[in-house]
Order: C-alpha cells, then sequence, then structure tokens
C-alpha cells in the first residue's frame, strides 16, 4: 500500500488556508497547516480591530477543512534537502511538498525614530498593541496617520468617524493606486471626516518623535499617537534557509508558483515571486495563488501537467469609515479604470468583499475545488512583459 503523500503548508493566512482546504480533495494527500496564531486573521479588517469598529480574527474551525491539520508554531528553518520543516518549539516535520504562504507584515522602518514611537497596523499583534494605546489616549488626543496607501486611508478615516483630530501624511500622492477620479472621491470625504491631508513631495517623513512628525519640507506635525503604514515586507524565512528569492525576500518561482531551487516547493500569496514579477499583496491575489499552488501540487501527483499562473484584478475596495466607502475598478492588469462606486453603496461593496472572502475559504473547506476564480482568464499585459523577458533572454545568450 502506497503511503499518504505528506503536504506542509507554511502560513495561515488567505493563500495558505486556500491551499490546505484545496489540497484535501484527495484522500491520499495528508495536509499539516503550520501557523503561529490558534486563530486566522482576516488582514482586510485589522484597521477595525485596532479602532475598536470589528474583530479582525475568525476561528480556523470555521475556514479549515476537518482533515487539515493544524500545528500553532512558527517554522526556522526549511531543510530542502531533508524535505523538512524545522519548527520553534524544536519539532520537525517532513513533506513531500511544501506550500510556502508566509504572507506580509509591516516594513520596517528606516526614518529615524519610526520604530521607537510609530505603531505598525501590518500584523494582529501590531493591531492588538495600538488599540489600547488609542483607549487611552481618547478622542481628543491628535493622530497622525502616516501612508496614504489603502490601509493609512481606511485607519485614518475608521478614527475620523470616531470624532478624533487626524492628519493623514501622504509621502507623495494621496491613493497613488486610485484613478484621479477615485482620488478625488476618497479627498472628498476625508475632508467631510474632518482629516486634515499633507500630501506632494514636501510631505515625506524625515523623523518621528515622541510627539510630533516631521516633515522633508521642515513642518513639524504635532501627534499624540502615531501609526505607521508605509509599505509591507515580506518574512526571511526562505532567504534564511538558502532558497532564492528577489530583492524583498519574495520566494522565486516559475509561473506553476515552483521554486527555481526545488520541485518540491511551492509559493503562495505576499511571499511568491513568480518568474520575478510579483503580484500586488493583497488577498485578491493571495487566495488565487493559494488554490493555483495546490493545483500545480495535485496535477503533478495525477501525472498532469500543471498549468500556468493565470492573473488578474478586478478593483480595489477601500473603507472610508463605517458609513461610506469607495469600490475603485480596474483593469485586469490592475490599472484603475475611471469607474468607481463611492459613498454608502462603496461602503456595502467593500463590506460585501470582505464577507465573499471568507465564505470562499469556508466553501472551499467543505467542498474543496469549487473555488474557480484562478480559472479566469489572465492579465495580457502580464503575459507580454513575460514573452518580453523571455526573448530579451534569447538575444542576450
Amino acid at each position: 500500500m502506497n503511503e499518504d503523500t505528506q503536504v506542509v503548508v507554511v502560513g495561515g493566512g488567505y493563500a495558505g488556508v486556500m491551499a490546505a482546504n484545496r489540497l484535501t480533495q484527495r484522500d491520499d494527500v495528508t495536509v499539516t497547516l503550520v501557523n503561529p496564531r490558534p486563530g486566522f486573521v482576516h488582514r482586510v479588517r485589522l484597521h477595525q480591530h485596532a479602532g475598536g469598529t470589528g474583530e479582525a480574527v475568525v476561528a480556523f474551525r470555521d475556514v479549515l477543512a476537518q482533515r487539515v491539520r493544524l500545528v500553532v508554531d512558527s517554522v526556522e528553518r526549511i531543510d530542502a534537502d531533508g524535505r523538512a520543516v524545522a519548527l520553534k518549539s524544536g519539532e520537525s516535520i517532513r513533506y513531500d511538498y511544501l506550500v510556502y504562504a508566509v504572507g506580509s507584515g509591516s516594513a520596517d522602518p528606516s526614518v529615524p525614530g519610526a520604530a521607537e514611537f510609530a505603531h505598525a497596523l501590518g500584523t494582529l499583534e501590531e493591531a492588538e498593541r495600538l488599540k489600547p494605546v488609542l483607549d487611552a489616549a481618547g478622542t481628543t488626543v491628535p493622530v497622525v496617520v502616516v501612508g496614504a496607501g489603502p490601509t493609512g486611508i481606511e485607519v485614518a478615516s475608521e478614527l475620523a468617524e470616531q470624532g478624533r483630530p487626524v492628519t493623514l501624511v501622504c509621502g507623495g500622492v494621496l491613493g497613488p493606486s486610485l484613478h484621479p477620479r477615485g482620488r478625488r472621491s476618497v479627498a472628498g470625504r476625508m475632508a467631510k471626516l474632518g482629516v486634515t491631508v499633507l500630501d506632494g513631495p514636501g510631505s515625506k517623513v524625515t523623523a518621528v518623535t515622541r510627539d510630533a512628525v516631521r516633515l522633508a519640507d521642515g513642518r513639524e506635525v504635532a501627534s499624540g499617537v502615531t501609526v505607521w503604514s508605509a509599505g509591507f515586507a515580506v518574512p526571511d524565512l526562505a532567504a534564511r534557509s538558502g532558497l532564492s528569492t528577489d530583492e524583498a525576500g519574495r520566494l522565486l518561482t516559475d509561473e506553476t508558483l515552483t521554486s527555481v531551487d526545488d520541485p518540491r516547493i511551492l509559493a503562495a500569496g505576499d511571499s511568491a515571486a513568480p518568474s520575478g514579477v510579483p503580484l500586488r499583496m493583497s488577498c485578491q491575489a493571495a487566495m488565487p495563488l493559494g488554490a493555483r499552488a495546490a493545483d500545480t501540487i495535485l496535477s503533478r501527483l495525477a501525472g498532469e501537467q500543471p498549468e500556468n499562473l493565470k492573473t488578474y484584478f478586478f478593483g480595489q475596495c477601500i473603507s472610508l469609515g463605517r458609513r461610506h466607502g469607495i469600490f475603485q475598478f480596474a483593469h485586469r492588469d490592475d490599472v484603475a479604470l475611471w469607474f468607481h462606486v463611492g459613498g454608502r453603496p462603496g461602503a456595502r461593496l467593500k463590506e460585501l468583499v470582505c464577507n465573499v472572502i471568507v465564505k470562499h475559504l469556508t466553501e472551499e473547506a467543505h467542498k474543496p475545488g469549487g473555488y474557480r476564480l484562478h480559472r479566469a482568464a489572465g492579465s495580457p499585459k502580464r503575459q507580454q512583459m513575460l514573452q518580453a523577458r523571455r526573448d530579451e533572454a534569447v538575444v542576450t545568450t
């Protein structure tokens, strides 16, 4: 009798849970999910978790297939030669295939004083540390949010809606991924909430102190609580384990999400760099990548050729407090379109998307193989770019 194929999934976020659930399609596959937390973190609600308007933790029993073994621990090293992962607890788990889905967290700020005096918001632990700080500060203490991407916009709006004096320091453009029409809509809503938006080249932060944020143009903004939301970074587990990564530390793979070093290792989510051209860090990309990584393993077990990655985006949804939001539509290649839905309809769409994310994971847990969004037509621009790179490589060799 043949033994079961052992698959270890490292990371229990959107990509990891999707991959783990999908792999349970085969009865002869045993799946172990290693995650440092006992609960699933719904990262798109971290700003609500910190602001006290919602919860960002979902029980794994609600999103994870019963056949998946959950190990609450951290992976210290991947031993590719020995096909095993070494855990922080001292234990070791062997694998036949490994899915690397460690996700991302807050980038270490290089700005003087930021690490000491600013509060990041990229992980559950950071949100839980920020919440009591905000509670203790009360609603009259000025809050400065650094970074005007979706996370910065959401936390600034969430806190301003509570009546707090909030300044959003963009360090450049407000909502750089938005279409100019969508950007104007966001700016209008933030003005109504009383958020002071500081943008332009002079708004780059040069230093953070206990009670202020200093900008490149010499301005100093008073701050009782500083929230840092300027960028994300991936863990260094792959590099620490001797695997090939891009400059940001994401695991390098081919278009089937297979590591360029080892056919038994695959990557998905924020920590993957397929063909050295990673996708935007988002749950919108993570779940299809998790499904594709699982399908690659299942295809190989069936003796079939795995399909290549098909990537596409449909837009971005950003909450602007509990009563307003924006759904910014985009081309498949993630370039914003002129069309967006704002106001209360935008807030309802945002809430619908948040709920649908969990619904997709839950449905895949109960009916593995049902998720199909990763099979839709991909971005033609990505394919053109990859072909151009291949052509260039041929010419240079």
